[in-house]
């Protein structure tokens, strides 16, 4: 650490770099260690040491730690509860600031984090922007819920990552509101997660798998995998718990259907 970095205030970019891996990283490791949070020291010329403290105040002000009785630091400053206050306010627009200002520090352009092969080429302007922020938020909100759940299927256990999808309870383009909340959000793999998009698998409020009876009349050896879960409880992320009004309004959408 250079002199005179020890006791600076923290800048609100600095800040919203922070927040942004607060929500991109496990509880158990917000500490100085970690191979992230010293890139984060790096990036903004902190040291480890004040990068992890950083994250122990923002996670004194999470309410789904909170919930289960996990606390972090006793104190934080009033920066630190504004920042999350706007988080909590607009979650998509702070998300985004977060993944601009790592991309300016990096020098690595944010539409290189995201897929963007099949935006066709006609697409420009403010349009393909509009586009790179919704991929880019999506990709937040991915990384978000495979921490969370350890990147396993809350259902299965499985955890080959690129057949794990971080599913919506209430749909993207449902409820903009929702769209980075966490408790919003299963890690799923691929066909567990088409089943819930479809409406042919929901979750009760006890967090355990129910099937619709159309699987039952399915194919046999190709509702196998599904039927095998019916009723198994959800392997819950130690952070939070999913919402259970969302989960209500999953089940009655396709309830009244």
């Amino acid at each position: 650490m250079t002199a005179g970095t020890a006791r600076r205030n923290w800048t609100r970019e600095e800040s919203v770099l922070a927040l942004n891996l607060y929500l991109t990283i496990p509880f158990g490791q917000m500490h100085q260690g970690n191979r992230l949070v010293r890139e984060l020291a790096s990036l903004i010329g902190r040291a480890p040491s004040a990068v992890a403290l950083k994250l122990s105040n923002f996670a004194r002000l999470d309410p789904d730690l909170q919930a289960r009785g996990i606390r972090g630091m006793a104190h934080g400053s009033m920066a630190d509860a504004e920042i999350w206050g706007e988080f909590i306010q607009n979650r998509e627009a702070l998300a985004f600031e977060g993944e601009r200002l790592r991309s300016e520090r990096t020098g690595r352009p944010i539409a290189d984090t995201v897929d963007l092969r099949d935006i066709p080429g006609e697409i420009e302007g403010r349009d393909r922007e509009a586009i790179v922020r919704v991929r880019v938020n999506q990709s937040v909100f991915r990384r978000m819920i495979l921490t969370r759940y350890e990147g396993r299927c809350c259902i299965t256990g499985l955890a080959v990552e690129r057949l794990l999808v971080a599913s919506h309870i209430v749909p993207w383009a449902e409820a903009p509101e929702l769209r980075l909340n966490p408790r919003n959000g299963l890690c799923l793999n691929a066909l567990h997660d088409r089943a819930f998009d479809l409406g042919l698998m929901t979750i009760t409020d006890d967090f355990r798998v129910a099937l619709s009876p159309e699987i039952r009349d399915a194919d046999p050896l190709g509702a196998d995998y599904l039927l095998r879960f019916d009723g198994a409880p959800l392997r819950l992320s130690s952070r939070f718990s999913p919402d259970v009004a969302l989960l209500d309004r999953h089940r009655a959408r396709f309830s009244a259907a």
